[in-house]
């Protein structure tokens, strides 16, 4: 694949005839777009993610849309349009709650043109509202693979950067000069890592080298930014493998340092490693499922290394709750420098971590108060992961387990059996403090 567009005179087409990209498998608002810009003399394609997954037999989850209509132009087009962006000016099209974008082909600075006035001194790209040809448009993609159109004329599929070998071949491949590519945008590291983890490609080694020299590149990116990416990287589905690509390439760190480095402090045999692989991979499962995952359990574990060094060797079980609050105060707010984690989620991810100690006091009240909790569930969760992660007692998870799904005279023999057993000893350490406070008028003092 060359790296200069004036090598690459025609791109590669490939006829309906010889490509299984079906008009039925595009989700119908994308066709509504798609025709709509044709009737009004503009050239409309599809492009990107939605047609590499086609072409790859998956399911897209959007389709994108790449025109020679500018913004305006769109937003004249369709009544139910709204611009948006600055840095890139898009067209988002709605049809009640799906929204297909629509973008215009973009092109390098032209050489008359001032490139300082859309890069910074870094190479960081500030500007990217230069508007070209469809062939400028794909030479100014990230990967091959995210540069092959879908014609509505012809229903063809054009390529003009060896896209299609690359996605034949497996491989994830930067269009361009590589190091440039990623100080234009350093998100275009963990883009690779989503990419290769969600595809099962390699990532090509000319593509590779440059992020262990540039990942630090990513400090100098918004928090908020990064919490966007970090979704997109543990909640599509490939969670475990974006985390084993990420830390492959040492990008995980660039997201997660103090966790990172609890993961290397204990080695793959860990508690850290396996609670997170644990919990990357029941996010997987829970999604391959269509059932919902919330992004304060998956912070829950992957801040959930930092917490434990800053509990500093003490167990969780021993910890008091302020201890546990206090650690996960200080661990959070080293985890927003880098990821933006929304205030939202603050609360309800500290209180999963705090319930944790309450799972070893199985006396009947505090057990009964703990099952009534709103939190209960998300906390139980936590406790299964960390019984798998070899940290809690996999005997007090069975129990917890079966006293959910046991009947009122089951729960009080269960109950009792545990009281029995010295799970309320802690509820009588804490009583016979008090009878002593009080005979040394600790409380009236």
């Amino acid at each position: 694949m060359s790296d200069s567009k004036t090598e690459t005179a025609l791109p590669v087409i490939v006829p309906r005839a010889e490509h299984d990209i079906s008009r039925a498998q595009i989700a119908k608002t994308a066709l509504k777009v798609l025709y709509r810009l044709r009737a009004a003399d503009y050239e409309a394609y599809l492009v990107g993610g939605g047609v590499r997954d086609l072409l790859l037999g998956l399911a897209p989850k959007d389709f994108d849309v790449a025109t020679d209509a500018a913004p305006e132009q769109v937003r004249s087009v369709f009544g139910n349009c709204r611009l948006i962006g600055r840095r890139f000016r898009l067209a988002h099209v709605y049809f009640g709650r799906e929204i297909v974008e629509v973008a215009t082909f973009r092109a390098g600075p032209s050489a008359d043109e001032d490139e300082a006035d859309h890069l910074q001194a870094d190479g960081l790209l500030l500007r990217d509202n230069v508007y070209g040809t469809l062939e400028d448009d794909a030479f100014r993609r990230d990967f091959t693979v995210n540069a092959l159109y879908y014609n509505i004329r012809d229903f063809g599929i054009y390529d003009y950067v060896g896209g299609l070998d690359d996605l034949h071949a497996g491989l994830l491949r930067m269009i361009g000069e590589p190091a440039v590519r990623y100080r234009e945008d350093p998100v275009r590291m963990l883009r690779a890592a989503r990419f290769a983890a969600k595809l099962d490609f390699s990532i090509e080694p000319a593509t590779a080298a440059p992020i262990a020299t540039l990942g630090h590149l990513l400090h100098d990116v918004p928090p908020a930014r990064l919490f966007d990416e970090s979704l997109k990287l543990f909640l599509g589905g490939h969670a475990a493998a974006s985390y084993r690509v990420l830390r492959q390439y040492d990008l995980f760190g660039r997201l997660f340092p103090a966790a990172a480095a609890q993961v290397e402090a204990e080695g793959e045999a860990g508690v850290s490693h396996r609670l997170l692989h644990q919990a990357l991979e029941n996010t997987d499962a829970r999604l391959a499922l269509d059932r919902p995952v919330t992004p304060t359990f998956l912070f829950a574990a992957l801040a959930y290394p930092a917490l434990r060094a800053e509990l500093d060797g003490c167990p969780l079980e021993a910890a008091t709750p302020e201890q546990v609050l206090q650690a996960g105060d200080r661990a959070l707010d080293a985890l927003v420098e880098r990821v933006a984690l929304p205030r939202r989620y603050r609360a309800p991810l500290q209180e999963i971590w705090q319930l944790q100690p309450r799972f070893g006091q199985r006396n009947g009240k505090r057990a009964l108060r703990l099952l009534a909790q709103p939190r209960f569930r998300a906390a139980y969760d936590f406790l299964l992961l960390r019984a798998g992660a070899g940290e809690a007692d996999p005997a007090l998870a069975d129990w917890w387990t079966e006293i959910q799904q046991a009947d009122a005279e089951r729960q009080q023999g269960m109950l009792a059996a545990a009281t029995g057993e010295g799970g309320n000893r802690n509820g009588r350490r804490r009583r016979r403090r008090r009878r002593s406070s009080r005979a040394a008028g600790g409380e009236s003092a």
